[in-house]
């Protein structure tokens, strides 16, 4: 996917692709410093829904997409892809529950740690990797909704 596909004044100020694991980096879990690095207007907001996201709780790609009524499932994904590494990017999540390809044992880890629902793989799973409980998992706002943006 391009830029050229994110929602007008969110296409990044660059045009390459991003540092390697740059959704997965350590330090992820730091707060954001907002200031630092001026982002897109759409990634700020993005983001923002992903730190409201509680431990134990996802929202899928387009869930986010529809808090923001603005964007759609893949311009999620490319902000997260390309500015999720100071947010909790596990938390923001594709429909189907399946982990994020490449990043699937730190997700897990994470996912372990914050008690997230997650479901058995079965035998013909590939990787025999858990995918996400999105029935008990999924997240839809609630006692924050308030502030939403």
């Amino acid at each position: 996917m391009s830029e050229q596909s994110l929602p007008d004044g969110a296409r990044p100020e660059h045009t390459a692709g991003p540092p390697e694991d740059a959704g997965t980096r350590p330090g992820h879990e730091e707060k954001r410093d907002k200031h630092a690095d001026a982002l897109p207007e759409y990634a700020e907001r993005v983001l923002d829904v992903a730190e409201l996201i509680p431990p134990g709780r996802v929202m899928t790609y387009g869930d986010v997409a529809e808090w923001l009524a603005e964007g759609g499932p893949r311009q999620v994904g490319r902000v997260m892809a390309l500015y999720g590494g100071a947010v909790p990017w596990w938390r923001v999540v594709r429909a189907d529950g399946v982990l994020l390809p490449d990043h699937e044992l730190r997700a897990l880890d994470h996912y372990r740690t914050e008690g997230t629902p997650l479901r058995e793989a079965g035998r013909a799973t590939e990787g025999h990797l858990p995918r996400l409980d999105m029935r008990r998992a999924r997240w839809d706002g609630g006692e924050r909704a308030q502030g939403h943006t």
